[in-house]
């Protein structure tokens, strides 16, 4: 089945692809003891009996279906099989542990069927008798038993195979009649501060996105990448899955588990066993690599760590900014660089498959540290900017060109400016909003006509986010409006690079949110971290368990922050008023179970300032300033005990 055609929706792009890269490996999956191969003609063979089997239940077009599962080739098929029928997928987190957030997705979209793996069927079944839509559950794994409005996958594929030797040209008028201005997805934002809200994107989005995204970075059909972060996200969805098939390039699931810890267990030797040209992360998956390296680095002895880090500060003269690398070295310095790099960064490479090219990072803000860090290893990690409402590429660095520290450059065929808060736009290098204007802009959010009008105006996509533009024309993101600092003068500042910045920096800190709502001083929640606090004790010869121990930990801590003021090792990086004057120990992290992380794993600032009102406020009076206060001390002896 081949048509010319302009490639304007996803199935356009499936359909061609199809007829030109049919034998090309698509998907890689393990499910025993090594990955197997699926071609595209493999797989759209599944895809076309997928849609068929939905179109035999009776799916219009414009009907919503959910997808509830981890990463697998399941996932794609299905998702393009509920696209070919002309209906809305509605891609819902497996992080999602609150049931009622489910329900509230589930209900607002009007969702009449869910496609759901046998991991979260539990989750669906909780909560099915109070969504009054939802007539069908597809589950993608066996089960000993079914409910009357349950069908197993398989037999969804039977249904559609019969289907399609009776009722073919059914299929295919149907697909034909999708536009570019269809709905495609509805993806709901992570809800933390407000109901959830559905951000629609059309077709015409994701296309535009991803030629937008290939025109920046081109793929070859001999890339392959493994998709570690969740399916759902809207980054791994355009920069990953739709980004590989334009291209003709495979793309590769995690080995899923018994559990989520199992899941994420089995990453590092699916990288090996996949080897993948390129992958996509975030922030907190970037630290946990490094963490994991570093580990490894230091359990070789004192003496194979002294050669790292003397290796890393070479690495790092050598390579400069990116942009400039190995321009103004010296023989000696190209040299050493060189021997480093065959005693060291190939053996890390190797771990991660050898041939992994580099990263591409999105999702947050990343420390310019971590981006030299990984660039000194040989495995450069792209910074990029984006956000679902924009599907969601706005920006990225790439190999062809690159600025450590900024997002990069923006995408093709979209404009943006800098406006201030009237919205009128700045001149180059002056701060303020990013606004942009694009194909590749969402059609809005799903039954909720006031956010949108809030969020676009005459086209323009305001983004929230504060940043610039350089004379260079990269991109550099400062954070969130609502993140922002604001002094008891109406000052503001962005929060996110002090942040990221301490805890790149710092073994010793784990996790850090500065305060500052227009009071006389900034503030900081600290979450430490208790090995290696412990380990530093017991090197000096500091019972942890003693007084004595507790202050020099606290001692510990405050010197991690005073690395960034006047006199320290990184001082006038940042200004000095927005560095924390005092801070609280907390016990407990930030993380997705307790809500202070959303699916993205940003800190939801708001609810965190909530939850810890009273130590905030504590910070505020001459008792609570003292970083030796009895709420620190209590703290800081339970976590040590």
């Amino acid at each position: 089945m081949v048509i010319s055609y302009k490639e304007h929706t996803t199935l356009q792009i499936v359909e061609k692809n199809d007829a030109k890269y049919g034998l090309n490996v698509m998907m890689w999956e393990k499910k025993g003891d090594a990955y197997e191969g699926s071609t595209y003609a493999e797989i759209q063979k599944l895809v076309h009996q997928c849609a068929a089997g939905l179109l035999s239940l009776g799916v219009q077009k414009g009907d919503r279906i959910a997808l509830l599962s981890e990463g697998r080739n399941d996932w794609v098929i299905s998702e393009l099989g509920i696209l070919y029928t002309g209906a809305i997928n509605v891609p819902l987190s497996v992080k999602i542990e609150e049931l009622n957030d489910l329900k509230f997705r589930l209900a607002h979209a009007g969702c009449r069927m869910i496609i759901v793996s046998g991991h979260q069927l539990q989750k669906i079944r909780t909560i099915k008798r109070d969504l009054t839509t939802l007539e069908v559950l597809i589950i993608l794994d066996e089960q000993d038993r079914y409910m009357s409005d349950e069908i197993p996958f398989i037999r969804l594929l039977e249904q559609g195979k019969l289907f399609l030797t009776i009722s073919k040209r059914v299929l295919e008028e149907r697909w034909q009649s999708v536009s570019e201005q269809d709905p495609a997805t509805i993806c709901y934002t992570s809800g933390t501060t407000a109901d959830p809200k559905g951000i629609v994107l059309t077709h015409r989005n994701y296309t535009a996105n991803v030629e937008q995204a290939s025109a920046l970075l081109p793929i070859p059909e001999y890339y392959c990448s493994l998709l570690i972060l969740p399916w759902d996200h809207s980054f791994a969805h355009t920069a990953g899955i739709y980004t590989l098939i334009k291209n003709g390039a495979s793309m590769a699931s995690v080995q899923v588990g018994k559990t989520p810890f199992e899941t994420l267990k089995n990453i590092p030797q699916n990288i090996r066993e996949v080897r993948p040209h390129f992958l996509l992360s975030v922030p907190a998956l970037a630290k946990n690599f490094r963490k994991n390296i570093e580990k490894g680095i230091r359990e070789k002895g004192l003496a194979v760590e002294a050669l790292f880090r003397r290796a890393l500060n070479v690495a790092y003269k050598y390579n400069g900014n990116g942009w400039d690398r190995g321009k103004n070295a010296s023989l000696f310095l190209k040299a050493a660089y060189r021997v480093y790099d065959v005693l060291l960064f190939r053996k890390i490479r190797e771990q991660f498959g050898g041939r992994l090219e580099f990263f591409i990072g999105g999702g947050a803000l990343l420390d310019i540290e971590l981006q030299r860090f990984f660039y000194a290893i040989g495995i450069p990690m792209y910074q990029g900017y984006g956000l679902t409402e924009a599907s969601p590429i706005i920006s990225a660095n790439v190999p062809a060109r690159h600025k450590l520290g900024s997002s990069g450059t923006p995408v093709i065929n979209m404009h943006i400016k800098i406006c201030d808060e009237q919205g009128n736009e700045l001149p180059r290098g002056h701060q303020g909003e990013i606004v942009v204007r694009g194909e590749n802009v969402m059609a809005g959010y799903w039954r909720n006509e006031k956010a949108t009008k809030e969020a676009i105006r005459d086209g323009w996509l305001y983004t929230g986010d504060l940043g610039y533009i350089d004379d260079d024309g990269f991109l550099y993101v400062l954070g969130r409006e609502k993140s922002l600092l604001i002094s008891h003068d109406g000052e503001k500042y962005s929060p996110e690079g002090i942040e990221e910045a301490i805890t790149e920096h710092s073994e010793y800190i784990d996790q850090i949110m500065l305060y500052n709502n227009q009071s006389p001083y900034t503030v900081a929640l600290v979450v430490p971290n208790r090995e290696a606090i412990q380990r530093y004790l017991f090197h000096h010869n500091i019972d942890p368990t003693t007084e004595k121990g507790h202050r020099l930990a606290l001692e510990l801590l405050e010197s991690q922050i005073a690395q960034f003021k006047s006199g320290g090792k990184y001082g006038g990086e940042f200004p000095e008023r927005w560095l924390p004057a005092t801070f609280s120990v907390l016990g407990e992290g930030f993380t997705e179970q307790n809500k202070f992380l959303n699916s993205t794993l940003k800190m939801v600032r708001g609810k965190i300032a909530e939850f810890y009102r009273d130590r905030i406020e504590y910070m505020f009076t001459s008792e609570g300033k003292n970083i030796f206060n009895s709420q620190n001390m209590m703290i800081m002896r339970r976590m040590l005990e």
